[in-house]
């Protein structure tokens, strides 16, 4: 290994918030970290027993993705020491793979002078990830507001309001982005289309002015949430009677299977909220793991390691891995 060493960290996100389908994105606290260096032999470490199972050779995503930024940049690279740690949960509808993706091209770029703006960076992350709301929350924090039309993706970050917070219910199965997807419809009524353009943008208005007492009624949606019910037992019944036990408004957080409800950080009521998630779940037979978790005003942050510093990563991090 040569050169500095690159430490990235990146929030999770949610995306959808209910009606915002592909558009819609907040980043959590919630967080991975990876590490970076140019090295004479491609070495990989996944720390973490949720990380069993990822490549650990040229076929690593972290890997590839690295690749494409040094050829976007005119670079050569090709042999990279890499280290990662991550507390977000994989394939449950909070960012994993996106998270990966930004961490890649945020140090990749580093690692070599940033020649790459920001924009150029999203819209990379966007073409890998198929939709730019997990990656522009990740990339940049906050909550993001996204478009795309498959060329070019754009992006409005709206700073969260700060009694705003939120409850996940992490259910113990996992849900693959693509199965979920295949349960959607091919088309759509009119009506619904209507229906959930103004709701997404009545819950944009409400999060953009702080109205938090408008979150209830516009995070309702008929684009993705009824049709993927079906493949995560109590759902309905949170999403319908979240608000009944101190929830803002809940939704299920992207494709699922984890379900998200807004809070007010200030209510006393967040036990019987929790209580209530889980005991529904439960009853459905399903476990699941609760966590508080804050929006995130910052996208993903990087810092160059002296080479001479041997610090691991898991030494670098320390008590901030499972801080929640």
């Amino acid at each position: 290994m040569y050169g500095p060493r690159v430490v990235v960290k990146v929030p999770a996100s949610t995306a959808n918030l209910g009606p915002g389908f592909d558009v819609l994105g907040m980043a959590l606290s919630l967080f991975a970290w990876i590490e970076m260096q140019a090295a004479s032999e491609t070495s990989i470490i996944m720390y973490g027993d949720q990380m069993t199972g990822v490549p650990a050779d040229k076929t690593n995503l972290i890997y590839k993705v690295a690749q494409m930024v040094f050829a976007e940049a005119g670079v050569s690279v090709p042999e990279l020491s890499i280290s990662m740690y991550s507390d977000i949960p994989l394939t449950r509808g909070l960012g994993s793979s996106a998270s990966a993706i930004v961490g890649a091209l945020v140090a990749a770029n580093a690692l070599v002078g940033s020649p790459l703006s920001d924009d150029r960076l999203f819209q990379l992350a966007t073409k890998l990830e198929g939709h730019p709301d997990n990656v522009g929350a990740s990339l940049f924090g906050g909550i993001v507001v996204s478009s795309w039309d498959g060329e070019r993706a754009e992006h409005v970050q709206i700073e969260p309001h700060p009694s705003l917070a939120t409850l996940v219910a992490v259910p113990s199965f996992q849900l693959s982005t693509e199965k979920a997807r295949h349960a959607l419809p091919k088309t759509i009524e009119m009506a619904d289309a209507v229906f959930n353009i103004g709701r997404s943008s009545l819950l944009v208005a409400a999060l953009g002015a702080g109205k938090l007492d408008l979150i209830s009624k516009a995070m309702r949606d008929r684009l993705h949430q009824p049709y993927r019910a079906a493949l995560i037992p109590g759902m309905t019944s949170i999403l319908e009677q979240a608000t009944e036990h101190g929830a803002l408004g809940a939704a299920l957080s992207g494709a699922g299977p984890t379900l998200i409800s807004f809070v007010d950080n200030g209510s006393s009521r967040k036990q019987e909220l929790e209580r209530f998630l889980l005991d529904t779940l439960g009853e459905e037979g399903i476990a699941a793991e609760t966590m508080w978790l804050k929006p995130y005003p910052h996208g993903a942050q990087w810092e160059l390691v002296a080479e001479e510093d041997k610090t691991t990563l898991m030494s670098r991090i320390g008590k901030e891995a499972t801080a929640r």
